[in-house]
């Protein structure tokens, strides 16, 4: 059984406050092939797709795609503010390595 990702409550009051919902859109999460460790995530605002598996809290949506899916069960989608800067960031327990930069992972 695939457990889906989860979204934190911090996520979803970043998008409240960017105004996601309000311009018809989500927060995007896809796993893709490349990056420095073999796969790499992309985080965007985009349209949903009938395809998509929907998460919603705080009236805002997450999706993530029926081929990203297996990539990110069980991981947790956070939104993270540090002195360097502010971003969506990605915890997930598939991954066995990952690059310093974040975004990109292996398994």
């Amino acid at each position: 059984m695939q457990l889906p990702p989860k979204v934190t409550e911090r996520a979803f009051e970043r998008l409240s406050e960017i105004g996601a919902d309000e311009q018809g859109q989500a927060l995007r999460v896809a796993v893709e092939g490349g990056g420095c460790s073999g796969f790499q995530y992309e985080i965007k605002l985009d349209k949903p797709e009938d395809d998509d598996l929907v998460l919603e809290g705080h009236g805002q949506r997450v999706v993530v795609d029926s081929v990203s899916l297996p990539f990110l069960t069980g991981a947790t989608i956070d939104f993270t503010e540090e002195l360097i800067g502010a971003r969506f960031t990605i915890d997930n327990p598939n991954a066995s390595s990952s690059c310093g930069c974040g975004t990109s992972f292996s398994m």
